[in-house]
């Protein structure tokens, strides 16, 4: 029973992951060099659609997955419609005149599409755990790590030849015309298919209690989380803007993708390898592992002048990623009552979907253009940037310590 779940749980992620690479690998560059927005602004497309989303998430589609425990109808539901709100976005862009108003349309019309992913997000959490024991899910996200990142070596190859137009038109035409915004949708719409074929999810009514609430352990598993996640998210959205200064790597889009596509690389192959692995050490201890992890690949950031470095350190970034994923998920879930995941899970989700968008715009984008603005070379001011991120993840790490130990208690 487990493994026929899992072909139509794979392939939902696969596609997933393969959108999400296309399109918002390539999102930020179209925001910064095609329509002119700051690195501020371009952060926002990022932030104002997670805060919806969190706000949705826990105050909207957590209670109702709770108390009607539909997982697999949120999922459909949320996809089809953000499907066609992706479509709309497009369409809406392409009005105004100016660049910067183009791309505000884009912020805004996103901010609303997310609001209809989140119903698709606090549901696959939710069903998830609900269809696979404690003991699985380490190892099951390990999987869907590894089928996720070659869905998304894809989607970032393929959106990396439409992003210029295979080198024959010109830089932001994917974009600009349409096709990345088509093609994200209708993966969107094929990706509710496998999903027919899950269970609806959630548990019996006669396992709803009124009992429960949070653990002090879960809260400060969250307040760590908070700054790791903070820390390395907070230059995702800015990192393909460094790559191609022309200050600095000056990289083309197609040399843009291969970097990109190493940190998909490492977490196809940590998501292999973590599988064994957790059947040998604690969620706890891997997710510490993959928190220094991250803060070295922060610092290969900082202190490569080469590209070689460059690789490497996203390689590292995608064992980080697979590892405190995998590793934070499963700790989570031990630590949530059945009867909660909804509103629960839309929490721990808070961490990585706020971290993404608001710690870029909090952190990592006002360092930047403050730095630029007070004279400062476009390299150093991203390099700093990438200085504070590890400085964040150093922090959670220290948390992560506490956590640990206090559980141990």
């Amino acid at each position: 029973m487990a493994h026929g779940r899992f072909l139509p749980i794979s392939s939902f992620q696969a596609l997933a992951m393969f959108r999400r690479g296309l399109f918002y690998s390539y999102l930020s560059i179209y925001l910064r060099f095609f329509l002119k927005l700051s690195v501020t602004e371009t952060t926002l497309f990022a932030s104002i659609p997670m805060v919806l989303s969190i706000v949705f998430q826990t105050l909207v589609w957590g209670r109702i997955s709770d108390r009607y425990q539909r997982r697999r109808s949120l999922i459909i539901t949320g996809e089809v419609l953000a499907a066609l709100g992706t479509t709309l976005v497009w369409w809406l862009h392409t009005l105004p005149v100016s660049g910067p108003q183009r791309g505000y349309v884009i912020i805004i019309g996103f901010s609303i599409v997310e609001i209809f992913w989140s119903m698709s997000n606090i549901g696959w959490t939710a069903l998830i755990s609900d269809l696979y024991p404690d003991y699985m899910r380490t190892s099951i996200q390990g999987k869907l790590s590894t089928i996720g990142a070659a869905g998304r070596i894809i989607g970032v190859w393929i959106g990396g030849l439409v992003y210029d137009g295979i080198g024959q038109l010109y830089e932001g035409w994917g974009f600009d015309r349409g096709l990345l915004f088509f093609i994200a949708s209708g993966v969107m719409v094929l990706s509710t298919i496998p999903i027919l074929f899950l269970p609806e999810g959630g548990i019996s009514r006669k396992e709803v209690t009124s009992a429960g609430s949070y653990s002090p352990k879960f809260l400060l598993l969250l307040l760590a989380m908070i700054f790791i996640n903070f820390g390395r998210n907070s230059v995702a959205v800015i990192k393909t803007q460094y790559l191609s200064l022309e200050e600095g790597f000056d990289v083309s889009s197609q040399l843009l993708s291969y970097i990109v596509n190493m940190q998909s690389v490492a977490i196809l192959i940590g998501g292999i390898l973590i599988v064994p692995i957790s059947k040998r050490v604690k969620d706890e201890l891997l997710l510490v592992f993959g928190s220094i992890i991250g803060i070295a690949y922060l610092l290969g950031f900082v202190l490569s002048n080469l590209l070689p470095p460059i690789f490497l350190s996203n390689f590292l970034g995608g064992i980080s990623d697979v590892t405190i994923m995998a590793s934070s998920y499963s700790y989570a879930s031990r630590l949530i009552p059945p009867q909660y995941r909804g509103r629960q899970f839309a929490l721990y989700n808070a961490t990585f979907f706020l971290s993404w968008g608001v710690g870029a715009t909090l952190i990592g984008g006002p360092i930047i253009d403050l730095l630029l603005r007070s004279g400062q070379g476009p390299v150093l001011a991203y390099r700093i940037s990438f200085a504070a991120a590890a400085v964040l993840v150093f922090i959670g790490l220290l948390l992560l310590i506490i956590t640990n130990r206090l559980e141990e208690r």
